[in-house]
């Protein structure tokens, strides 16, 4: 299998509030080398929307393959294991 990896992103990005876990999930996928598709969740009203429709309780959230992953520590755990 080749070409590229990627990974879906859905992170929070408010006027007044950049989370710092979504900062931080970005980089590491990208270090890894994987192309991230960003959703960018820039109101709170979006940010309480997605949390509910998916059934978590906070953001990021990662999807790799269609598979939601978790948040940032649950993103170094995957890739820690490779």
């Amino acid at each position: 299998m080749s070409g590229v990896r990627t990974a879906t992103l859905y992170r929070m990005v408010l006027p007044d509030h950049v989370c710092p876990f979504g900062v931080r999930a970005k980089a590491m996928l990208e270090d890894a080398g994987y192309e991230v598709e960003e959703h960018i969740l820039s109101s709170r009203e979006e940010v309480d929307r997605f949390e509910e429709e998916q059934g978590v309780a906070t953001t990021p959230q990662i999807f790799i393959d269609g598979e939601r992953i978790g948040g940032s520590a649950d993103l170094e755990g995957y890739l820690a294991r490779g």
